[in-house]
């Protein structure tokens, strides 16, 4: 009998990832438009078209088969990856030429790249700060209560009764802050900033490595530093920010996943990253359907989470992605003239070699690590 993670992990996965993509992609739309670009297709989705119609602009709205993306295809593209076709734009007259994606200058193509990743963060923002408003957060006040004798905390120097400020720059408003921000920092070096008899003191330290599991089995490598804190009746409080501060608070809890993300990918850059952390369409879709369990309000702020992190990787210079695209228009603008096709071309096949590798690995990593665990 399936479980119920399992029922939920198809129809959530496709609600989620069209969600994003839908944002993203209206992104690219919208600046297009508003740049007078003439916009061939807006598709949901990869392959065969299930569903479509035709605009009264001339731009196809499809649905198509495969739900793993989608993409926003100018007149004159060769393809998704808005790689330039001369030779279908030849012939056209001026003002269709006038419309052409690769006619606008550098500065409105720049605009219409960086709108996709912006339209992640800025559909981030509007629903953590809607959450926020609307259901306010519980906390508990960040002081530490228990030591470990013989563990990083104790001795780096903290002591029960210290009130933790700070984490890296990060405002600490409850403990809850305080285990999020060290737990998403194994084996790295944080700042804490702590107040002790009315006296701010500043206090390095390395949180050792521990594997935790969730409620769904799922095994997750986070930092500890051996410090506690008993709850006791009246800790616990509802706190409900203004709206004034509620941008702000905002803003930092994006500030953190981004903060995070970077120090996370970087990790694989000088050999400390787990692979089993890395995530692929069956990772994404396996925590989808265990989210959707927890009501649709987790499942709304997976997906806000997600986007983010959606937009944050579409950044990264790799051709075929939005960085691949904004890293050529950036040198276009620097030496006034755009590389060259064979350039560009040669840059999107590599492109398409490193992202194509890099699903491949994470598709394959996601059905290992499920088949092991569920043999083990």
């Amino acid at each position: 009998m399936l479980s119920l993670p399992v029922l939920y992990a198809i129809p959530a996965f496709i609600v989620v990832l069209t969600i994003i993509v839908f944002v993203h992609e209206m992104g690219h739309y919208l600046v297009a438009r508003w740049n007078g670009i003439a916009i061939q297709t807006f598709s949901l989705g990869f392959g065969p078209e299930l569903v479509g119609f035709n605009d009264r602009h001339g731009t196809r709205w499809r649905v198509s088969a495969i739900p793993l993306g989608g993409y926003v295809r100018f007149v004159g593209d060769m393809n998704a990856a808005s790689m330039p076709d001369p030779e279908a734009t030849r012939d056209l007259p001026p003002e269709e030429q006038a419309r052409l994606f690769v006619n606008k200058n550098v500065w409105q193509r720049i605009a219409v790249v960086v709108a996709g990743p912006l339209a992640n963060v800025l559909f981030t923002f509007l629903v953590l700060y809607a959450l926020l408003l609307g259901y306010g957060r519980y906390t508990i006040p960040p002081v530490i209560g228990d030591v470990v004798a013989g563990g990083v905390a104790q001795q780096a120097g903290l002591e029960p009764g210290d009130r933790i400020l700070s984490v890296d720059g990060f405002d600490v408003r409850g403990f809850e802050d305080f285990q999020r921000l060290i737990s998403t920092a194994p084996e790295r070096p944080v700042r804490i900033v702590l107040e002790r008899a009315g006296v701010d003191k500043t206090i390095v330290l390395t949180p050792d490595v521990a594997v935790e599991t969730d409620r769904f089995g799922n095994a997750q490598r986070i930092g500890r530093i051996g410090v506690s804190r008993t709850i006791e009746q009246g800790d616990i409080t509802l706190y409900r920010p203004s709206p004034v501060e509620a941008v702000a608070m905002t803003g930092e809890e994006i500030r953190f996943i981004v903060d995070r993300t970077a120090a996370f990918l970087g990790d694989f850059f000088v050999g400390r990253g787990d692979v089993q952390q890395l995530g692929g369409p069956v990772k994404v879709a396996k925590v989808s359907g265990e989210v959707a369990t927890l009501g649709i309000v987790a499942l709304i702020n997976l997906a806000a989470l997600l986007s983010l992190n959606i937009g944050i990787f579409n950044l990264l210079p790799v051709p075929v992605l939005d960085g691949g695209h904004l890293l050529y228009y950036i040198i276009e603008a620097v030496r006034g003239r755009p590389l060259s096709q064979k350039a560009q071309e040669i840059g999107f096949r590599v492109g398409f070699a490193i992202v194509g590798s890099l699903m491949i690995f994470t598709l394959l990593n996601d059905t290992l690590l499920e088949a092991f665990r569920h043999v083990s």
